[in-house]
């Protein structure tokens, strides 16, 4: 719980620091300000709580505010819609957390996802589970990104690849933007599981390996990106731009479909093309064919 309280309390002031004054549309008091953002007490009036209970609330002490109340914090300080749902996991807040498993128990893909997968193999796809473990992916997946399954499965995660691997860091043209993303996304998964050992190892370990990851993570932004674009350098394929949708996959909603698009006729769409014939779909390994599971070692 403590942990909770101390991401809670750091969420909120950066929060509170990051935010124009200016645009709070506040009368003008004559008060020179020697820190940047809003005044606890500022965020207490435009919220229409105490300065006190606002004040316990940064603080992170054990105070559990009602929906209502998270909602008009968020609308003092501007917070968009992840946001918002951050701030709600982080408090506890029962109306925004939606039924979940275990944090221990292990992802399994079902066989007709990897059915599912080897069905769209024209198209580049994977997908994730907690912490951005990689669960599955295609041949043309591993083709553009890197073959997973040939990894440790402790390694098997997608953040941990972004950072530690130079062959990412080569891949994307706009690795800052993309690792960012990665950063944003798997704060706030660990919204959801602030007790998770495994995620908390996962954190500690690239805050200890990667100075860009340590930074982003102290600033302690949270997004949600369900669809976009992204930008390759392939050694083999060159140049390769992709746009992306995510889905959430029915039956479990804690894994999550990626799959890369590249319209009909373009470059990009030739260079897949050319890259799905020189690798070309392979007898499927499947973890639960081989015998195991993605678990953490």
């Amino acid at each position: 719980m403590a942990d909770v309280n101390r991401e809670l309390s750091d969420f909120l002031r950066r929060a509170r620091s990051s935010f124009d004054p200016s645009r709070a549309g506040l009368p003008a008091d004559g008060r020179v300000r020697r820190v940047p953002g809003l005044r606890r007490e500022e965020v207490a009036l435009l919220a229409g709580v105490s300065t006190d209970y606002y004040t316990r609330l940064e603080q992170g002490r054990r105070i559990t505010p009602s929906s209502a109340v998270l909602d008009a914090i968020a609308r003092a300080l501007h917070l968009d819609e992840t946001a918002r749902l951050y701030l709600g996991q982080l408090v506890g807040s029962s109306a925004t957390r939606g039924p979940r498993g275990s944090s221990t128990a292990v992802q399994r893909v079902r066989p007709g996802l990897y059915q599912l997968l080897d069905g769209i193999g024209n198209c580049p796809a994977l997908i994730l589970g907690r912490r951005t473990d990689v669960l599955a992916a295609n041949h043309l997946a591993r083709a553009l990104l890197t073959d997973f399954e040939r990894l440790r499965p402790a390694e098997r995660n997608y953040a941990r690849w972004v950072f530690l691997d130079a062959e990412a860091r080569n891949l994307f043209l706009n690795w800052d933007e993309q690792a960012r993303a990665v950063v944003e996304n798997l704060r706030l998964d660990f919204g959801n599981y602030p007790d998770d050992k495994a995620a908390q190892e996962l954190i500690n370990d690239l805050k200890k390996r990667s100075p860009e990851f340590r930074q982003w993570w102290n600033e302690h932004r949270v997004n949600q990106r369900t669809y976009g674009s992204k930008h390759f350098r392939h050694p083999i394929a060159g140049d390769i731009s992709v746009d992306y949708e995510t889905l959430t996959l029915p039956g479990d909603p804690e894994q999550t479909l990626f799959i890369y698009t590249a319209p009909r006729g373009s470059a990009s769409r030739d260079a897949l093309d050319l890259l799905s014939s020189w690798t070309g779909p392979s007898a499927p390994e499947h973890p639960t064919e081989k015998g195991s599971s993605h678990e953490r070692q």
